[in-house]
């Protein structure tokens, strides 16, 4: 597949791009959790964007484990990245203009993965568009300084924006130019280094890397751990505002549930190219992704009419799940 050129990006503010089918397959085919962050989202967009496929990158998803007050946050390996399709992104230091740097980076025909404030991305107008301040990441593949544009790469979408959205962006406006207290952001850049593997050598570099992966994986079920620690979380819950629970269940259901929903999908990928997996571990991390949504929304229900409800059922259905998928998983590449 041929990268997307610039020209062909939305001229509409906020507007995605018109052709749903440019998006990757991962987020076309039906799936329990439509997003799973900004960070997987926009790589996956940006990996198609490249020409190459996600799947063969997501091997991380074993490596998922419970920290206590969240599950660890999915990201694709930049390693992995750079073994499989000759992508490197490295760290892009900012001691000008963000808008300087992302126009000197883009005219070398680089992509810059930027941290920047929800408040001025239209495409975000359902939950944050000049309404609250919140990080996110954008992969920024063109930018006209003169018109005051861009296109980017964002969640699972494509988008422009321009005007005081852009200036908004790159911290132009009086008031943010002018504040002292600002940090530069974490910005990235990527660049092509290699071509990328196809066909039989991608499917057997992404083995090894699972191999790898399924050496860190969890040495006890993290599910397990969760549900020791999930009364005290339901106290939490309840006590505190809706706000709240959005931000817990974000950070625990969602990343949990679609973290195995790509493990899920890894795993069809890997026995559609002839790695032969069963089938009841990849329908149990599916299982996995199915009741995290379910307790998502029996929590919501929960808290709606003020009442506790641990969920028993559901942590033990996903308990019993987890064990039939990751170490069958070592027991079949280790």
């Amino acid at each position: 597949m041929n990268a997307r050129s610039p020209a062909e990006a939305v001229t509409a503010t906020s507007t995605p791009v018109a052709d749903e089918s440019r998006q990757h397959a991962l987020h076309r085919e039906e799936r329990v959790w439509l997003e799973t962050n900004c960070y997987v989202d926009l790589w996956i967009e940006l990996l198609h964007h490249y020409g190459c496929d996600p799947h063969a990158a997501l091997s991380f998803t074993v490596t998922q484990a419970f920290e206590g007050d969240q599950f660890t946050f999915p990201k694709f390996s930049l390693d992995d990245i750079s073994r499989l399709y000759g992508l490197q992104a490295q760290e892009l230091a900012i001691y000008d203009t963000l808008e300087a740097h992302v126009r000197e980076q883009t005219k070398r025909g680089q992509i810059v993965v930027a941290e920047v404030d929800s408040f001025w991305l239209p495409d975000t107008r359902v939950t944050a568009y000049r309404q609250n301040h919140t990080k996110t990441t954008i992969a920024i593949d063109a930018i006209d300084t003169q018109a005051k544009r861009i296109t980017y790469f964002h969640n699972a979408g494509y988008f422009a924006l321009s005007g005081e959205d852009y200036n908004g962006v790159f911290r132009l406006l009086p008031d943010l130019a002018g504040d002292v207290q600002a940090l530069f952001p974490y910005v990235e850049f990527v660049k092509r280094a290699r071509d990328p593997l196809e066909g039989e050598a991608l499917v057997k570099r992404s083995v090894e890397l699972l191999k790898l992966r399924l050496a860190d994986r969890p040495v006890t079920n993290p599910v397990a751990q969760w549900r020791a620690e999930f009364p005290e979380h339901l106290r939490a819950m309840l006590e505190r505002d809706p706000a709240y629970y959005h931000l817990y269940t974000f950070n625990v259901m969602r990343q949990l549930g679609s973290n195995f929903e790509l493990l899920s999908k890894y795993l069809g990928w890997l026995n559609r190219n002839g790695v032969e997996v069963s089938g009841e571990i990849q329908s149990s991390a599916q299982a996995i992704a199915s009741e995290a949504m379910v307790m998502q929304f029996r929590l919501a229900r929960a808290r709606m009419r003020s009442r506790s409800d641990a969920c028993e059922d559901c942590l033990e259905s996903m308990q019993t799940s987890y064990d039939k998928v990751i170490e069958p998983l070592a027991a079949r590449f280790l």
